[in-house]
């Protein structure tokens, strides 16, 4: 049977990741709280930030700013998109 969880994003039961996303405490929180569809918004969101802030993930102060955005999506007021960021047209 799936890992299921209480997801804090979409406020409803639902299936949970297979397996914590990163070895640390913020791993494991996520892991007990956060479902793979809100995982997936995440990494959309994720992408636009690195484009939008031109971020490169192996400098560790972008690294530090993710991690950052990460916990305030899922645990905080929500992360904040970029001032000037405009959404694709589809």
């Amino acid at each position: 049977m799936a890992h299921q969880v209480f997801c804090v994003k979409l406020n409803r039961e639902a299936e949970g990741l297979e397996e914590p996303p990163f070895d640390s405490e913020l791993g494991q929180k996520i892991y007990k709280n956060v479902s793979k569809e809100a995982w997936n918004q995440w990494q959309e969101h994720m992408k636009m930030l690195l484009n939008e802030y031109r971020l490169q993930p192996w400098k560790k102060d972008h690294q530090d700013f993710i991690v950052q955005q990460m916990d305030q999506y899922f645990f905080g007021g929500g992360a904040e998109k970029p001032k000037d960021y405009v959404p694709p047209s589809q």
